[in-house]
């Protein structure tokens, strides 16, 4: 229901009033939906006109998205308007920048890259990125576009920990059959391939998932170690973010990509101080 169909309802219940003018319960809803309802529907679609694709935004500065900031020398964590700025530096050159509404880096390297390409003429053969910048939708864009991603992931520092190597309860310690398409746990149980899902990020990228189950759990000792939920265990996994993943993690654990990831710790920071 839009401000618009309701004024037009409104509308219609005052013409009716016009033919039974004591109708006293419709004169009331024509007052509440007057005085309460419809100014209300139009103060949402005021708000949401302004908010876009957003969650947040300041009063004062309708431009600028509610972020949670650094902790400041108090150790105060604080929600606060602000822009999300990207740059992209060479020998602590500034090749271009960005200002975006979104608090997430993820979702801010495509939109910085596509500016960046539009004033250079091209895309840098490598880019080099930390953790905030992986995942799927980044890592494809940059092959479609045939540029090295040095790029980390949420989980890469993680998955050099014993805990995490030892941990059975994720599949990146499983076996995968990719004629069979099955998954093997720690168990030795296969899970066969159920379904197929897709799912579509804010920006329009789609992603497929495939389901997989195990035959049965029952009985099994690692269970408890494994997964909390009731019944059989399910994953479902998007082989070509994995496909993405391993490459990245190929070129980050390789001579050169590790010397251009330490690198980077060095060499856009001194530029936004």
């Amino acid at each position: 229901m839009t401000s618009e169909k309701l004024e037009l309802a409104v509308k219609q219940l005052e013409a009716r009033l016009q033919e039974k003018p004591k109708n006293k319960p419709l004169k009331k809803a024509i007052r509440t939906l007057r005085k309460d309802f419809l100014p209300r529907l139009q103060k949402y679609e005021a708000h949401e006109e302004v908010l876009g694709n957003r969650n947040s935004y300041s009063k004062i500065d309708k431009d600028a998205t509610f972020m949670r900031m650094k902790e400041d020398h108090m150790r105060n964590g604080q929600l606060k308007p602000g822009y999300n700025v990207q740059m992209g530096t060479e020998n602590q050159f500034i090749l271009g920048y960005s200002v975006h509404q979104r608090p997430a880096d993820t979702r801010c390297l495509i939109p910085h890259l596509e500016k960046v390409k539009s004033q250079l003429g091209k895309l840098p053969s490598t880019v080099i990125a930390d953790a905030g910048y992986g995942g799927e939708e980044n890592y494809d864009y940059l092959e479609r576009n045939e540029t090295e991603a040095i790029v980390k992931y949420s989980t890469y520092h993680r998955e050099k920990s014993k805990g995490w190597q030892k941990d059975i309860s994720k599949i990146d310690n499983w076996t995968y059959d990719a004629e069979q398409d099955t998954w093997t746990c720690a168990a030795g149980q296969t899970l066969v391939f159920r379904r197929v899902s897709k799912e579509k990020t804010d920006s329009g990228y789609e992603t497929e998932y495939r389901h997989y189950r195990s035959a049965s759990c029952e009985g099994c000792p690692l269970k408890p170690q494994c997964t909390k939920a009731q019944g059989n265990r399910e994953v479902k996994v998007s082989l070509n973010y994995l496909r993405l993943k391993n490459q990245a993690r190929e070129k980050l654990r390789s001579e050169e990509g590790y010397k251009l990831a330490v690198r980077r710790m060095i060499e856009p920071e001194p530029v936004f101080v």
